[in-house]
């Protein structure tokens, strides 16, 4: 879980376009960001293996 600092600061409009970043939306973390579903790996693995995540399977061979 991210400071709640650093989500706020996130939030704030940037003075210029290139510093904005993204941040997973439910925890907060700003590495490890998926772009197609707009979360981070973590949240990403726990919301697959609960199957709320539609088309995401966990892989076995």
């Amino acid at each position: 879980m991210a400071k709640k600092s650093l989500i706020i600061k996130h939030l704030r409009p940037k003075k210029f376009k290139v510093r904005e970043y993204n941040r997973c939306p439910i925890c907060g973390r700003p590495r490890g960001y998926f772009r197609d579903f707009d979360m981070c790996r973590l949240c990403l693995r726990k919301l697959a293996l609960n199957g709320e995540v539609p088309g995401i399977t966990k892989a076995s061979w």
